[in-house]
């Protein structure tokens, strides 16, 4: 296998956010969410495992739909509390030179022109190394929390984050020119106003006539980070995403979402392998496979069962505790995370329905994300075997204790696929797109954003005014796929992101 396997740290700014109940067991950190000194670790942690990124989810309401109210939410720290992701990673830039950071923000809630301001802030600070996680929201708390009746609904949302990211590629790619600024001491001038452009935009949600309020950051635009699965879902990524992350309780179920992600990056007129692809894990490590699964007993003891309805119930939109823990989910519908439903509605890899007692005990660890206990050399053969069947990049790595979990990671299973090649030794200088792309800093010209790059192909925004459109671009031949020598291994070890 000559492709290397790439990893996420998967975190977020609370106390419990895939692992329900595991706050409490000896030695977790969580509960330190609030210190800066925390989160400085953590980065610190994913650097020295060569880690892509911290990759740090955010929700803005509570998960209300588990018995009708939040009271299970608020008593289990189910992602509540929960602080804002955004300084985090200038909080972990400042101690690290390359890992990235990944930081996940609505589209549905805040106007694109003070968060494109923010993300040009984070990019300069973090010298190029952050990411948007784009998400649409799926919780009904959050809208009603901003003053609206309920989300809109599910292809709706993506219709509205069309707009909103068409916004922020206007305001990141097409109102400074690269040389707009000049910083002539002699003149007095700092910045040339012919090189400033207004993006003129009107649409259907946002006016914005305007300039950017930022100066041109290292990567402009950051790295955008995406995970819808669902038909919808899947057009939204291929057209904007460069990195993708996936869920699926299965081999299977993560194979054909990946295959789907493939063809629809093709339709969108970019490569096949143009987005990296992580999929949701958790790692249950030790130097022995008995020692592995001793660690795995005793982490499930501390698992809450309720705490991991009350998720479920909110990433599936169906209120868990109206069901009989033996009863299928059946043909449900929802407005939340329709992937998800629909990967609970197939069959399990026994060959049977899903029932609610089977996604409790699969997501007390790790959320909607599969569990790979072993040895290191288990984990390097369940790791690979995934990448060459499955034709993922690499792994969000949710945690089971946090910095426990990536700590093992760093320390165990790094060196392993390392002595096997499959993991890089160093990091590649550069900022955060430079590295997953080794295409430079910039979004790529088929990329949609870059057809609101000012004086770019296809684009008219290039005068003051900034009343012209950009023209669509024009799609590419298909990539072929990164070669995948076959590779022998021993048994496997055992079994949208919010």
């Amino acid at each position: 296998m000559s492709r290397q396997i790439r990893f996420n740290a998967f975190e977020m700014n609370c106390v419990a956010h895939q692992s329900p109940g595991l706050w409490r067991y000896p030695g977790d950190q969580a509960w330190r969410y609030k210190d800066l000194e925390y989160w400085q670790d953590i980065a610190r942690i994913a650097e020295r495992g060569l880690f892509d990124s911290v990759f740090i989810a955010d929700v803005l309401g509570t998960y209300d739909v588990f018995g009708g109210s939040d009271v299970a939410a608020i008593r289990q720290g189910a992602q509540v509390p929960v602080n804002d992701p955004l300084q985090l990673a200038v909080a972990g830039a400042a101690v690290t030179e390359h890992v990235g950071f990944g930081i996940t923000a609505g589209t549905a809630f805040e106007h694109p022109v003070p968060f494109a301001r923010r993300l040009s802030t984070l990019d300069h600070l973090t010298r190029g190394r952050v990411g948007w996680n784009v998400v649409t929201g799926y919780l009904p708390s959050a809208a009603r929390n901003l003053g609206q009746a309920d989300q809109l609904a599910h292809d709706a949302r993506y219709d509205h984050a069309d707009e909103y990211l068409e916004v922020v590629y206007k305001l990141l790619e097409g109102s400074w020119e690269d040389d707009a600024v000049v910083r002539d001491a002699e003149t007095g001038v700092f910045a040339d106003p012919a090189k400033v452009h207004h993006i003129g935009h009107h649409g259907k949600h946002f006016d914005v006539p305007g300039i950017h309020l930022s100066e041109p950051s290292p990567q402009r635009t950051p790295v955008i980070f995406q995970a819808g699965a669902s038909p919808r879902g899947v057009r939204f990524a291929a057209e904007n995403a460069e990195a993708i992350f996936i869920g699926g309780p299965t081999k299977q179920i993560a194979k054909e979402t990946v295959r789907r992600i493939r063809r629809a990056l093709v339709d969108a007129g970019r490569g096949p392998y143009d987005a990296k692809i992580y999929l949701l894990s958790t790692i249950i490590t030790d130097e022995t496979a008995q020692g592995a699964a001793a660690k795995h007993r005793d982490l499930l003891s501390y698992a809450s069962v309720e705490g991991t309805a009350v998720f479920f119930s909110g990433w599936l939109g169906i209120d868990l505790s109206a069901y009989d823990l033996d009863e299928p989910l059946g043909n449900v519908k929802s407005n939340a995370i329709q992937s998800a439903l629909a990967a609970f509605q197939g069959e399990n890899e026994r060959g049977e329905a899903w029932t609610v007692r089977d996604i409790v005990k699969l997501g007390g660890i790790g959320g909607q994300g599969q569990n790979f206990v072993g040895s290191p050399a288990q984990i390097a053969d369940t790791l690979i075997d995934l990448v060459e069947e499955t034709d993922i990049d690499g792994f969000n790595l949710a945690y089971a204790t946090t910095p426990g979990t990536f700590e093992d990671v760093v320390d165990l299973v790094v060196p392993e696929l390392q002595a096997r090649g499959v993991y890089q030794e160093e990091y590649t200088p550069g900022t955060l797109r430079s590295r997953l792309s080794g295409n430079g800093d910039r979004l790529p010209e088929t990329h949609r954003g870059a057809r609101y790059r000012v004086g770019g192909p296809g684009s008219t925004i290039d005068d003051v005014t900034g009343t012209g459109m950009p023209a669509p671009a024009a799609p590419r031949a298909a990539q072929t796929a990164p070669s995948q020598a076959p590779l022998a291994h021993t048994a496997s070890a055992g079994q949208e992101t919010p």
